[in-house]
This record gives C-alpha cells, structure tokens and sequence, in this order.
C-alpha cells in the first residue's frame, strides 16, 4: 500500500478541530423536536409528544378563562332548553283539544321527543361538568402542574428539572475552561473549581450539563449566585439564570469537591506496592466515554469540543501530568505547590487528563515533539522500548498524514491499576503497565503487543483526537481506523514482528462476533450511557479491512447493515455463479434483505500465490455470473483473506481445495490456509456443511508447518473439546484428544524449548506447546517441570531464564502442585517485570484446586492481594478448565452487584465477564439458568447486547453440539 494516499474527505459525521461548527444543525421541526429548550417569558419548551395537551395559556389566566366557559356552559345550556320549548310548543297544535280542568295523555311520539330532548340535556350537563372548559378554547387547556411533572423530570430536591433528553441541548456550547483541582491523596477526596466560556445561541433562561458523584458547593453565572438542580440518572445539572441571557459569551463559575473514585473511571485513586514493602498512592484519569463529567463540571459529550487551562495543587513529593506541557508551578503558603499547564488543544471532554503520582521519566525530542514515558520508579529501566518505539511511529505518522502531532509533548504513562489497555488522551497517554513497559526478560511476542498498543493509540492522536465522531454511535471512526493504521504502521515501521498474522486472528475474531443476530452495525443508535460503553467492542475495533477501494463507493454497505456477507461459489465448466447473503450462524431471524459491494478477489491453480495473481470481480446484486478459462482446476475466492467476508464452495469446489492441498500444502498461501478452516468451521457452527467435511479438509493439517492456519485449527479443536469436557462426553472428549495428538502430535514433540527469536515461530510453539501440556499429550509435561525447576534451582535469577513465550504454559504446569501454586503465588506478588507477572496469574488460576480457585475469585474481585483490573482475566481462565467454570458462573451470579460496582454496565470489562462465564454452557439446563439469571438484573442489565449475544451463543453451542455429536462418534 502507498503510505501517501490521496486525502479522502472527512465522513460527515466527524469533527476537525479547525471546522467545528458553532451553529447548530438545522433541524426540520415537522420531523423532529429541538434538543434545546426554548426558553421565553411566554412559551414554555415541551416535548413533541406532549406539545399539543400542554402548550398554551400560563396559569395566571385561569380563573378568568374559568369565567368564560361557564357563560359559554349556561349560553349552551339555555340554547337546548329554548330548543325543547319550541318542540314542545309545536308538538302541542297537533294534540287533541281536552276537556278543561282534565290532564291531557301525550302521544307515544310527543314521549319519545321528550325523553330524547331530557337525556341530550343530561349528556350536555354531564359534559360541561366532567369535562374542562379550555377544552373548546382557542388556546386549549392550561398547564398544570402534575403535567408538568409527568413531562419533565424531577431534580433531586423535587423541583421540577428543565430539561427531558439525555444529550444536552444545543443552546449553549463551552468555549474554554479554566480548571483548578486539589486531590488530596491522604484522604482521597478532591476539591475542585471550573470557570466555563460558555456561547449562548439561543435565548435561554437554564444551562445544562454534565456532572456525577459530587457535591457543588456555589455557582455564578456572570458574578451572580444561581441555583443549581441536579437529575442524577442522567448525571445532569441544570443551572438556572434569573433572566433570560441572548446570544453571546458569558462566564459560569462552579467550585465542588468530591471523592476520588474507586473504580477504574473519573478521577480515580489508585495504589501499588513498591519494591521495599511501602504501599504508594496516586491519583490518575479515565473519562472515556462519560467520565469526565465526575472530575468537573462540563458539557460531555464528543461534539462539544473546546479548550481547556488546567492547574494541579499537590504535595511536593508528587508531580502532576496534564494534555499540555507545563507552563510553571508556584509554591503556596501551605506548603503545597501548583502546576499550571499550557491553554489545550480545541478538543473533547472524554481526552482531558491529568495525573498526580510519585512518577519518573525519560525523554526524547523527535519531529519538534517531547516525547516522555513515565512509570514507577521501580520500573524506570523498562521503559526504553516504548519511548523508541513510540520516536519511530510518530515519525511515521508525522509522514504518513501529512499532518504533523500539532503538540509540543508526547507523555506515554504506565498506571499501575488501570482497567483499560490504554487511552488516548492528547498528549498524555495512559496505559496498563502490561502494555508499555518492556524489561529485559521480555520476549519479541511481548514487544509485538506493546507495540501494538502504542501504535493504536498514536493514530488515534489523529483519527479521535483531530477528528472527532459526533457522537458514540460512530465511535468505529475512531477505533476503526486507528485498529487499521495500528498493523499498517507496524508492517511498515516493524516488519520482523509478523503483525500481519496477528491482524488476520483479529479479523476471524471479529467475524466471530459479527456473525450473531445480536451483532450491530457499525454505526448504530447509542442512546444510553450502557450503549456507549458497549460500542467499545470488536465490531467497532476490527471490522476492518486490508483492501484499498473506492470509500464513497462502498461505505455505506459495510456501515449500515450489521454482520457481513457469505458469498456463495457454484461452478459449472467455465460458468461461476456468485450468490451473496447475510452470514449468520443462526439464519433463523434473517431478513435476508442485506446487500453489500463485495470487491471479490481470487485466485485459481495457474497462479495462485503472488499478489499479481489476484482477480477482482466486483459483486454489488444478490447474484451474478463470471466466466471462467476452461483450464482451471480449482478457484479460491477472497485472496489471503484480505475481505471481510466468507465464502462457502459446492461439494466439488471444497472437494478440489481439499484434494489441491494434500497434494501441496504450499498451492495456497499460508493465509488463504489459515481462512479455509476458519471458513469452514463458521460454515459447520452455522449448518451448511456437514463437520464430516470439515475432518476431510483437516487431514491435510499433518503436513501443515506454518503458524497462521495451525494455529487457527488448534483454536476451533480446542473449543470443541472444551464444549465436549464442559458437557462431561469423557468418551468423545478423550477421543477428541487422540485425534489432536494423532494430528499435531509429532509437530508438538519437535518443538524447541530453549530460547527463541522469530515472532512466528514463538507464536506457533508457544500454541502447540499449550495445547499439548494442557491435554497431557507426548513429554510436555515433563519437560515442562524440568523448566521450572531449573527456574527455582537458579533462584528465579537471569542464570536460568524460562522463554517468555513459555513461561505461560510452564507456570500453569507447575500450579497444579500445591509447591508450585504456592511458589507462582510468591512470585505473582514481589515480581515486577509485568508481562511475567501476568503470566503467573493466569498460571494460578489455571489450578485444578476449588478451595484455590475460590481464593483467586475472591481476592481479585476485592483487590487486597490480587488487583482488581485482573479480575475479568481471572474469570476467563477459570472458566476455561473443567474444575472451575461452574463456580466461577455461581461467583459472578452471587457477587454481581459488588462486580457492577467496580465496572461499568456495558463496558469491555463486563462483557468478558460475561462471555467468559457463559460461553461454553451448551445444554438446556444451563440456558435455563443463565435466562433466569440475566432476567433477574433488571432492564439494565438484561438488555444488555452482550447477554443477547451470551444466550444465543449458548443456544448455538447446543445445536452445533447435537448436530455433530454423531459424526464425531463415527470419525473420531
């Protein structure tokens, strides 16, 4: 690929800093309520769909519209009695004359009229009371005060709240803030105090904004006390002016205090133990999605950029991190000293941050950037890899955008508690310290992930931070783009990595995804703070793609419709007929309506390995024919599996595939290997192959060498034979082991276990190797143990080093002794070479022991021995071994409050949790369960689109299970 491309423009739902529109949308009334409230002395903003049962007369004209209708009622009344009169008068010519001082009989018609003309005057009577008489007013009905209440919400000091959306109106957009914060990390509290540009556009009487969890102590608006109501599910506050202010800047001031929070977003304390026993604390920031607004008053939400001053105070032993560099600190009377930062970027609430902790760094200056990485002083000498790595991509970028880094630092921050992998604040990256710090015992497989992480937040200093989506829903702008620009710059910049194979188990693994029913579109409607957090999932990482097309051509194709395409390949001579449709491993709900423009690529046995072999043929209807040269043998469509879609063959196509590469393993490039089982795997799980075919495909992997498709078939055997272990078929689980070592066996005994360099190579062992311990398959296990001992003997010292690529699987072997678990233990706790550390973790959770697998579920979910931001890694080990699944499930159920305390409704790390709990339950007797648990939680937490996904993965593992079962009582 050229790495100078033309500039396409910018997508439409995106903001550049330079083009922020400061006007609102236009928006059509007939079609849509405004976002803003149009305050007046006259008109009162309701909803739409209240607006014609509340609009019209204010409540001072009561009484006297009152008045009017009850004239209007006896007006009305005396009509109808006139009315009856005349009838009566009229009736009476036509009666018999009687004689006097006699009673005349009326007719049987004149009795009929009567009471006709008695009930309609009753019904009249019966309406003017019952009904109001503004009802048949020009102006309609008065608003009441129970109206108002229904409309709007209630403020938590019961006062009605001027405002019914969850995203803020337009009326008002912040221009700059001026922040001043205190954390005071003895009590972990902090006190705080924001000064708001903001711009009015629109006549209003209320500001609204954002703000959780804290207590505002006073507010001015242009140097006068106003009140402040508060309307805490939607973390709103409303500000409430005594006039009515017109277009123009003014200035709103708010002081508050707060407690830092103890979960992994806002304001955040976190802790560790250094390496002389001291516990040491700081204070750091996550507001992505919508955690700034628990830092400090602010309009949070994407669109509304703006700049921003900040000024730390803070003990003299800290130092403070902001977006900006540092424009000077002041010392203050109290002994405490103040860090003020340069004015910021135009840009988002959820890319503020600011740091204060006992950190050190190093430096480098690089395309007119300072560019820092900062960690614990225990860490300093790990820190080297990242700041390199970090001067050679921002050089690259620097080229590749014709754009440079418009800041003058680059900070890159190792937190020690930190739950994401790392955010992509403008100028001060924070991550986990798992990926950034490199020590000297790392591996290439622990620089590539580093390097990964960094070069996906480094784009997004581009692609997020310069450009902005409007809103949550287009987040895959974000993340879509800097997932891509991540392998791209890292093939480029880091070619001995081997990142491509690793760019190819990201895309089979967000198909896998993709392929549910309750999978979104890229772009989808977020309307709750849970949907915003659930759009940061593989769909808006890694649906992406290696094929350099036309954008305006395709996009929405790929965007709007959720899932991608199964394109259909059935051959007859030289005609190919080309069918597309939506893949879903149950079609069962299928509209079947999805039409995508498929840039076909493919390859046939003339020429099938270089990139000059490829075809292109461009599939934009349902169906469509191509012609074929009468030679060809075989064709395979979607070269290296460069397109986001799967393709399924007739009998006689997969049959020419399979028989093409036990003739030569090597007539297809390793890719195109690695997505022929990945395809035909998907194609089984969604039955539309029998997974007899799938084992005729498979006898060719025991002259497979290469990493991509080896490691992609161990992958799919080993979640069968944990479908089978978790269903207790020993028989065909213990088979299912026969039929691994009969394949992989003699791969997996000729394995290296000493140190390693190739990044392919440590892929593709460190997988076999796993695999073959975990099953028990040749000596893996015994030469396993050797290992370790040789560790413990060399007293953990460089003398003796474990790859690092194995250390995962010779740890696991280890804990399942009661030395070793205990020795592992030790070790988790005083290492401080993180990927070793986390290595070691996984190894303990691994064990086969309840009273220590009830242990880790416990002490990684309070935090006291095991951190907290570990905890979904805990429970996806775990649940990956037989002894433990069961009650890591029950832990989640009986613990579920305390674990949506410490992570968000929706977010990643909830929905790890709940895959990993649920996602190899394949029987009705677990369905049940989970249904009844997941119904349990309420709205927020049952409608989650994760457990969607959890209970129809379960219900595909069930039918997949029963479909297969019998072929594999005859195969295996």
């Amino acid at each position: 690929m050229s790495l100078t491309p033309e500039r396409a423009p910018l997508p439409r739902n995106m903001i550049e800093n330079d083009m922020f529109e400061e006007e609102p949308d236009v928006v059509d009334l007939a079609k849509e309520s405004p976002s803003y409230p149009i305050d007046s002395d006259d008109v009162v903003y309701e909803p739409r769909s209240s607006r014609l049962l509340v609009r019209g007369l204010g409540e001072n004209d009561l009484d006297e519209d009152e008045e009017d209708y009850e004239s209007s009622a006896r007006l009305l009344g005396m009509s109808f009695m006139n009315r009856s009169s005349n009838q009566r008068s009229a009736a009476s010519s036509y009666t018999r004359q009687q004689h006097s001082g006699s009673c005349s009989r009326p007719s049987t018609k004149t009795t009929v009229v009567g009471v006709f003309i008695l009930v309609l005057v009753a019904s009249v009577f019966m309406v003017i009371y019952f009904v109001p008489g503004c009802t048949f007013s020009r102006n309609g009905c008065p608003k009441t005060n129970s109206t108002m209440n229904s409309i709007y919400p209630i403020s938590t000091n019961g006062e009605v709240f001027p405002w019914t959306e969850l995203r803020l109106p337009s009326s008002v957009h912040p221009v700059h803030y001026n922040i001043s914060l205190y954390p005071n990390l003895t009590l972990m509290t902090f006190q705080g105090s924001v000064s708001i540009l903001v711009e009015v556009l629109h006549e209003t009487k209320n500001i609204v904004l954002h703000s959780s969890d804290m207590s505002i102590t006073k507010a001015t608006f242009e140097g006068e006390e106003v009140h402040v109501l508060e309307y805490k599910p939607w973390q709103q506050i409303a500000i409430k002016l005594k006039d009515v202010y017109k277009k123009g800047q003014y200035v709103l001031n708010i002081n508050y205090k707060a407690n830092l929070s103890n979960s992994y977003d806002g304001f955040y304390n976190s802790s560790y133990v250094d390496t002389n026993g001291t516990k040491r604390v700081l204070a750091a920031t996550q507001f992505e999605p919508l955690a700034a607004r628990k830092a400090f008053p602010c309009f949070d939400e994407p669109a509304f950029k703006s700049t921003f001053t900040i000024k730390m105070t803070r003990e003299p032993m800290y130092i403070s991190l902001s977006n900006m560099p540092k424009v000077k600190t002041t010392d203050l009377k109290n002994g405490l000293q103040e860090d003020e930062f340069e004015k910021s970027v135009k840009m988002s609430t959820y890319l503020v941050a600011f740091i204060v902790a006992e950190f050190v760094g190093v430096s480098n200056n690089v395309s007119k950037t300072m560019v820092s990485v900062y960690a614990v002083p225990d860490k300093k000498d790990q820190v080297q890899y990242a700041l390199d790595t970090a001067c050679k991509l921002l050089d690259f970028y620097n080229m590749f955008f014709e754009n440079d880094y418009p800041l003058r630092k680059l900070d890159l921050v190792a937190i020690p508690d930190f739950l994401a992998g790392a955010m992509e604040n403008w100028g001060l990256i924070t991550f986990r310290e798992t990926t950034l710090l490199v020590g000297s015992n790392s591996s290439s497989i622990d620089k590539q992930l580093v390097t990964s992480v960094i070069a996906h937040e480094l784009a997004h200093q581009w692609f997020g931070n310069l450009v902005t989506m409007r809103w949550w829903n287009d987040l895959w702008l974000n993340e879509g783009f800097a997932t891509y620009m991540q392998y791209m710059s890292i093939e480029t910049v880091f070619p001995d990595l081997d990142i491509d194979t690793e760019f190819l188990n990201v895309r089979f693994k967000a198909q896998g995804k993709d392929a549910l029913n309750s999978s979104h579109p890229v772009s989808t409607v977020v309307s709750t703070p849970e949907q915003v957090e659930e759009m940061f999932d593989s769909v808006s990482y890694e649906k992406v793609s290696k094929q350099n097309l036309s954008v305006s051509e395709m996009m929405n194709t790929w965007t709007v419709h959720k899932g991608f395409p199964l394109v259909t390949v059935k051959r007859s001579g030289n005609k190919v007929t080309l069918t597309q449709e939506h893949f879903l491993l149950n079609a069962e709900n299928s509209t079947g309506d999805s039409l995508w423009h498929i840039p076909l690529t493919y390859v046939n046995d003339s020429c099938s390995l270089l990139s000059s072999c490829k075809q292109v043929f461009h599939l934009k209807d349902k169906t469509a024919t191509l012609k074929l040269p009468s030679q060809v043998k075989w064709l395979k469509f979607n070269f290296r599996s460069d397109g986001f879609y799967i393709v399924h063959y007739d009998e006689e196509g997969w049959s020419d595939l399979i028989v093409a590469l036990n003739e030569d393993v090597n007539v297809l490039s390793s890719k195109d290997r690695a997505a022929l089982i990945n395809n035909i795997f998907a194609l089984s799980r969604a039955g539309k192959v029998s997974f007899k075919q799938v084992l005729n495909l498979m006898d060719y992997i025991k002259n497979e060498t290469a990493t991509a498709p080896l490691t992609e078939a161990l992958f799919q055997l080993g979640q069968i034979y944990r479908l089978l272990d978790k269903r207790s078929e020993l028989n065909l689980a213990s088979r299912m082991v026969s039929y691994i070592d009969d394949h992989f066996g003699s791969l997996m005994e000729n394995q290296s276990w000493d140190l390693e360099t190739s990044v392919s190579n440590m892929t593709l062992r460190s997988a076999l190797l796993e695999m073959a311990c975990s099953l028990d398959i040749s000596n893996c296990t015994v030469n396993a143990k050797r290992l370790f001992d040789q560790w413990l003997t060399s007293n953990k010292t460089s003398h003796f080093r474990i790859p690092s690529d194995l250390m995962r699987t010779v740890f696991k072997v280890a804990a399942q002794t009661d030395e070793g678990w205990s020795k592992l233990l030790y070790t988790y706790k005083h290492s401080i070479n993180d990927p070793e550390k986390r290595k070691t973790l996984e190894a303990l959770a691994s064990t086969q022991d309840v009273r220590k697998i009830i242990w880790i579920l416990q002490k990684s979910l309070d935090g006291s021995e095991i951190q907290t931001q570990e905890f979904p890694l805990v429970i996806n080990t775990i649940c990956k071994n037989f002894a433990g699944y069961l009650y890591a499930w029950d832990f989640v159920k009986e613990n579920w409050d305390q674990i949506t305390q410490k992570f968000p409704v929706g977010s990643f790390a909830i929905q790890s949790i709940i895959m990993s709990a649920t996602s190899q339950f394949s029987t009705k007797t677990h369905l049940m369960e989970a249904q009844n648990f997941f119904s349990s939680l309420g709205t927020k937490g049952s409608q989650m689109r994760i457990v969607q996904e959890a209970i129809e993965t379960i219900k595909l593992n069930m039918r997949w299970m029963d479909n297969i079962l019998n072929t594999l009582q005859n195969w295996l």
